[in-house]
This record gives structure tokens, C-alpha cells and sequence, in this order.
């Protein structure tokens, strides 16, 4: 059904305009809103820790906002195949340059905001070499189509099953680390059960967060690039990266705490983030665990 509407959507936009695209979208997510209870109490969950005095009306007009904000990556990825013009700005640039420059290779951390696929798009194009590391849903089919639009532009990309995880998926990342080339690994999300975590603070409660960017980053002693991209109007977008972070330790009983201080690192800068660009939240699952304040 997922793959026949959206089909429909692409077919009349190709046709008589993308607006065909955002209105069709609208609909969907309206949709989702209405009939998904749980995901909206998701989000209003979020908003009363992003926004804590606000009122539930508030935290449920922001959830609404998000849902229809999400539909914007669908959107921005259709125009971007289509025409090709999104215009962006980019501060940070000059880190990953280096990095490519030097050969000593890196780790980009992405996150469940923004749009991603974009970013990796607009990465490709600069010339950067990179193997992308997604998580793989079954009965994704949206999240497919990503996924082979990226491969298709010449970009690596190494799905990770949610049932059939092996340990080996990071070997090549780590071939890829060796010869100087970037990887990107999500910084927010757990693609397994069972995946190894780290546990960290973010806007008051406790979360917990994939392991593997940090104690990649300290075992292959290469940096951490923590990335975004927010959509800043029509088909506009800003993207930024930070400085080389470093996790060392200095002897192997020190490692965990490496990992923890960096992962920390991460979690403020995503709450920074998510104050400041609030509606391109888009975790629809439980985020937040215990408050902790």
C-alpha cells in the first residue's frame, strides 16, 4: 500500500508539480497523527522535556509541526533526483577536507534529524570517499528506496539487519578506516536488540546510545565528526560539522570511560541541537528513558 501511494505521489508530481508531492504528503502524515496514538505521545513527551513548563497543548502542536516537518525529507529527496537543485551553506567543511587530505580517516556521526539522506548526497558530491553504515527495517519501503537512491550515486552503503547483526558488518568499515576513507555511523539510535550501549544525559532523563561510533573511534584511533543538516527553508538547508574529537584513553581499564565522556559529549550537543531546531526531531519511538532530575 506504502509503495503504491507513493508511487501514485512521485507518477502526478513528475507530472504536474511537486506540489502534488507536499499536499498528497500532508494527507499521510495528518494520517499517521490521527491513527497513531502512541507516536504522538512520543512526541509530546519529547516537546515537555525540549520545552519543561510549556503546556500539553504546546507539546501537541509541536508534535503535530514534527509530523508534517518529516514529510519535508521525502520531499527534498524526490527534488533532489528530480532537479537537483537543493542550495545549502556549510560550516566545518575545512575538518572533513583535512581529514581526506591527511588520510586518517574518520567517523561521521549522524543523526535522526535533519535529513540525512541529503546530507549524504551533498557529502557525494563534494567528493567525499564514504562507506554509510543504516540500520535495515523489513517492511520498509520507503527507507528502502533511500537506501538504493544513495547506493546508486556510487556511495557505500552497509545495511545492518536488526534480526541478523554480526559482528563482521564493521570489519570493512574498518579496512575503510585504514586506507584513510570516512565512515558514518548513527549516533542515536540502536539498530539491534542486544546492540552495545552506552548510557548518557539528555534534556534531564537517562538514554541510551550505540556504543560502536566511540569505541570504533578509540580502537581504530581515528576522529569523531559529529554532522548535521537542518532544512533552514524551500530546499534550502545548513550543514555543519565539528571538530575532530578525539576518545583516548590512556590504558585499557581507562576505555569504558573514554566511551562514556565522548558519548556524553555527543548527547549535549544533540540537546543543543534540538533546541535549536526543534521540528526536525524525528524520533517516533521511545527516545527518553528515566527522568534523572
Amino acid at each position: 500500500m506504502v509503495k503504491l501511494y507513493y508511487s501514485f505521489m512521485t507518477f502526478f508530481s513528475r507530472i504536474l508539480g511537486p506540489w502534488v508531492f507536499k499536499v498528497l504528503s500532508r494527507f499521510v502524515s495528518t494520517g499517521y497523527f490521527l491513527l497513531f496514538p502512541k507516536r504522538v505521545a512520543v512526541g509530546v513527551r519529547f516537546y515537555r522535556a525540549l520545552f519543561p513548563g510549556r503546556t500539553r497543548p504546546y507539546n501537541l502542536w509541536c508534535t503535530w509541526r514534527q509530523f508534517h516537518s518529516f514529510t519535508n525529507v521525502f520531499l527534498d529527496r524526490f527534488l533532489l533526483e528530480r532537479k537537483g537543485n537543493i542550495s545549502y551553506t556549510y560550516e566545518g567543511w575545512e575538518h572533513l577536507q583535512q581529514a581526506v587530505n591527511n588520510k586518517t580517516g574518520g567517523i561521521i556521526v549522524m543523526s535522526h534529524m535533519g535529513n540525512w539522506d541529503v546530507a549524504a548526497h551533498l557529502l557525494w558530491r563534494r567528493g567525499l570517499r564514504m562507506l554509510l553504515y543504516l540500520g535495515a527495517r523489513e517492511k520498509e519501503y520507503l527507507e528502502k528506496l533511500q537506501k538504493e537512491s544513495l547506493a546508486e550515486t556510487g556511495i557505500t552503503v552497509v545495511s545492518v539487519d536488526q534480526k541478523n547483526y554480526s559482528p563482521l558488518d564493521i570489519i570493512e568499515g574498518l579496512h575503510f578506516l585504514k586506507e584513510g576513507g570516512l565512515i558514518s555511523l548513527t549516533g542515536d539510535r540502536l539498530w539491534t536488540v542486544g546492540q552495545r550501549s552506552v548510557p548518557a544525559r539528555f534534556l534531564g532523563h537517562r538514554i541510551l546510545l550505540p556504543e560502536a561510533p566511540h569505541a570504533v573511534a578509540l580502537l581504530a584511533g581515528v576522529p569523531l565528526f559529529i554532522t548535521f543538516i537542518f532544512r533552514t527553508g524551500n530546499q534550502k538547508y545548513h550543514l555543519s560539522t565539528s571538530e575532530p574529537i578525539h576518545v583516548i584513553a590512556s590504558s585499557r581499564a581507562d576505555r569504558a570511560k573514554a566511551i562514556m565522556e565522548s558519548a556524553q559529549r555527543y548527547a549535549d550537543i544533540l540537546a543543543e541541537k534540538a533546541r535549536e531546531y526543534p521540528l526536525q526531531w524525528y524520533h517516533f519511538e521511545e527516545f527518553l528513558g528515566e527522568k534523572i532530575d
